[in-house]
């Protein structure tokens, strides 16, 4: 069962909201926060990408930046831009994308139910980010953005919030990326119980987004935990910020690739060897070739779009993971032919997300001195929800999902020391 909990959020005052609510930390680098966060002292940005305020030379682990975003965030609080709810409620977020409209539940998910694989992941973390993500958490004694999560869609859960954003939002604003965010206070107690019991009836729910940002959670309760003598569990440092999307709603944009050479390949030989395992057939159209099928790639080289379709045999479809376009990729491209082993790590490949659309990965070939590019079709949510149900891990930058929640309109407090009540 899946346990959540509402909480008394901090939220900026409503006319400020539009001004603090930032995109979150990890999809801008530090130039662009600078630049975006601008002369608004009050974007979120100074609190989740603090280094924005801090000499260009210092390291974004350095000690200095964890102080700054507690300062950034205290500052907040004291002078009233952002407030804390005098009960605890459930929230609502709605964003809407052109036609892609997702209203996720916002509540506390519970560390246990994490590590417990009730909460499942489909990603590996990298130890730097999750302990870049658990120094800010403890540092500032709060979780300031949240984790995206899914479920498999419920009509009860579905009928309660259908009926709830019928109201009117405290917040209802269009963001410089033309996304449209709309956030309600659930402050009824009965809606709150029929919701908390509601989600009790769901067996698993999945990490979208922010598996560093969960994996912190869990770095942050033990830290916790084991400093404190009286802990009993129902210590606000137990829960996490989530966001809890349908999965009905959810859409996956595609995530592309791009790598600097052939591996000493020439351009014949290179065609030679996708045959092996892909049909191929020249693109003719002039325009990118966008893949509208599992299974079917673009591939963009020497001023031509090929579309490659995996040939059968070439990846097993009772397979969770090798059915997967980007693992098909990896395997019968990138890694047997370019000799990209570690996607990771290895310095001759990049990702681009299909937010961005296929022109840029004709520039990125022209520009910015890659030899190739592949566009594939997007994984699909149900794809991901069976890797991790079957306990596996997806391959690297296999999901991109937009739009981004932005970061600001919620925060959940592990302690409120300094809050000034």
């Amino acid at each position: 069962m899946a346990k959540i909990k509402p909480f008394r959020g901090v939220r900026p005052a409503k006319e400020l909201a539009e001004k603090v609510a930032s995109p979150p930390y990890d999809v801008l680098n530090s130039v662009e926060a600078k630049e975006m966060a601008g002369d608004n002292p009050i974007s979120f940005l100074h609190v989740v990408k603090p280094e924005i305020d801090l000499p260009d030379d210092i390291s974004p682990y350095d000690d200095r930046v964890y102080a700054k975003a507690a300062e950034n965030f205290k500052k907040l609080l004291d002078d009233r831009v952002m407030l804390r709810d005098d009960a605890p409620y459930f929230y609502l977020y709605e964003q809407t994308m052109d036609h892609i409209v997702q209203v996720g539940l916002v509540a506390a998910a519970s560390v246990d139910d994490y590590e417990q694989d009730i909460i499942k992941k489909h990603e590996l973390t990298r130890a730097s980010k999750e302990q870049d993500r658990t120094r800010h958490v403890d540092t500032l004694g709060a979780n300031t953005g949240p984790v995206f999560l899914t479920y498999k869609a419920q009509q009860e859960i579905d009928d309660i919030v259908e009926e709830w954003i019928k109201r009117e939002p405290v917040n209802d604003f269009v963001a410089p990326d033309k996304v449209r965010h709309r956030f309600w206070v659930v402050d009824d107690q009965a809606i709150i119980d029929d919701l908390a019991a509601a989600f009790e009836k769901i067996g698993s729910m999945y990490v979208s987004d922010g598996h560093h940002r969960s994996a912190s959670a869990c770095n942050v309760r033990k830290v916790r935990k084991d400093k404190n003598p009286t802990h009993n569990g129902s210590e606000a440092y137990n829960y996490f910020l989530t966001v809890i999307f349908p999965d009905n709603q959810l859409r996956i944009f595609d995530y592309n690739r791009v790598v600097k050479d052939l591996n000493g390949l020439s351009s014949s030989e290179f065609v030679a060897k996708i045959r092996e395992k892909f049909l191929l057939e020249e693109w003719k159209t002039g325009e990118p070739y966008k893949p509208k099928a599992r299974h079917n790639f673009g591939v963009y080289f020497d001023n031509q779009w090929y579309k490659a379709t995996a040939k059968p045999g070439s990846y097993d479809e009772s397979d969770p993971i090798d059915r997967l376009d980007v693992q098909i990729l990896q395997k019968n491209v990138l890694d047997s032919i370019l000799n990209i082993r570690d996607p990771r790590t290895d310095k001759r490949i990049d990702f681009v997300g299909g937010i961005r659309g296929l022109k840029e990965l004709e520039r990125r070939v022209h520009e910015d001195d890659y030899t190739v590019a592949f566009s594939l079709h997007p994984t699909s949510i149900e794809d991901l929800i069976k890797v991790a149900d079957a306990g596996l891990i997806m391959p690297p930058k296999s999901t991109w999902f937009e739009p981004k929640l932005r970061s600001g309109l919620v925060a959940h407090l592990l302690d409120c020391s300094f809050y000034p009540e």
